[in-house]
C-alpha cells in the first residue's frame, strides 16, 4: 500500500520560511518522480515543483528563486524549502509520486499572513 505523508505546514508571516516534508512508503522511492502541488480555496490544484529520479528539478514560475525541492532517497523523503513566502502562497500543499501510476498525499495547510 502506497502512503505519502506530508508534514511541516503551518502559519507563517509574509517573508518567512517553511520546510515541507513528504515521507513515502510502499514504493521504490528512488525510481519515482516526486512533486509538490498546491490548491488554494476556490482554485484548481496547481503544479509547484518536481524532482525526477535523476535529481533534475522543475519549478512553477511563481515560485522560482524562492522554493527549493530536494529528495533524500535514503530516507524516502522529498522536501520543499519555501522562502520569502507571500500571501498568495497560502494553500493546501500536496505531495505527489509518479512513475507509471500517480499517488497523492493527504495535504498539509500552509497559511501566510500579510
Amino acid at each position: 500500500q502506497v502512503q505519502l505523508v506530508e508534514s511541516g505546514g503551518g502559519l507563517v508571516q509574509a517573508g518567512g520560511s517553511l520546510r515541507l516534508s513528504c515521507a513515502a512508503s510502499g514504493i521504490i522511492f528512488s525510481m519515482y518522480e516526486m512533486g509538490w502541488y498546491r490548491q488554494a480555496p476556490g482554485k484548481q490544484r496547481e503544479f509547484v515543483a518536481r524532482v525526477s529520479s535523476d535529481g533534475s528539478t522543475n519549478y512553477a514560475d511563481s515560485v522560482k528563486g524562492r522554493f527549493t525541492i530536494s529528495r533524500d532517497n535514503a530516507k524516502n523523503t522529498v522536501y520543499l524549502q519555501m522562502n520569502s513566502l507571500k500571501s498568495e502562497d497560502t494553500a493546501v500543499y500536496y505531495c505527489n509520486a509518479f512513475r507509471s501510476a500517480k499517488y497523492w498525499g493527504q495535504g498539509t495547510q500552509v497559511t501566510v499572513s500579510s
